[in-house]
């Protein structure tokens, strides 16, 4: 399942890089089915908070009509930032798969432990589950643009 859906995150990804973004992208799914996705929009709408996740999570929130996603999985092709990462929790998922991670600016292991935070009311679970296709899309988009 794991696989599946961080497969249904990539073709986000790959739109993001299509249209100019970083390539990452999100799908949030309750039973087995995608309810929501997404994919960078920042350089797009010019609005600094249009990660996947962030317009994922406001997809997702209007399609149940309920801002708490207590029975949701996210994925994600790449490893949230600390925004997003608490994000997550303020919205109460259940738990976060990625595929890669992002060691400059990681809010789930790479930097900062924002999921496991005792002080924190919600903990996410997470899973890093890697997946080539996800570390590629990320590492070759800036590679180019080096």
């Amino acid at each position: 399942m794991r696989e599946r859906f961080l497969k249904e995150a990539l073709k986000e990804a790959r739109r993001a890089l299509e249209a100019g973004e970083v390539p990452v992208g999100c799908v949030v799914v309750m039973d087995e089915e995608v309810i929501s996705s997404a994919h960078n929009l920042t350089q797009h709408t010019g609005d600094p908070t249009a990660h996947a996740e962030i317009i994922a999570l406001r997809n997702a929130s209007e399609a149940l009509g309920n801002w708490r996603l207590e029975n949701c999985s996210v994925y994600i092709t790449l490893e949230p930032c600390i925004m997003c990462a608490y994000a997550l929790v303020l919205a109460r998922v259940r738990e976060v798969i990625f595929g890669a991670v992002d060691e400059k600016h990681g809010g789930v292991m790479s930097l900062y432990s924002i999921f496991d935070d005792p002080r924190l009311n919600h903990h996410v679970r997470w899973v890093y589950y890697p997946l080539d296709e996800c570390g590629k899309i990320i590492s070759d988009f800036f590679r180019e643009r080096r």
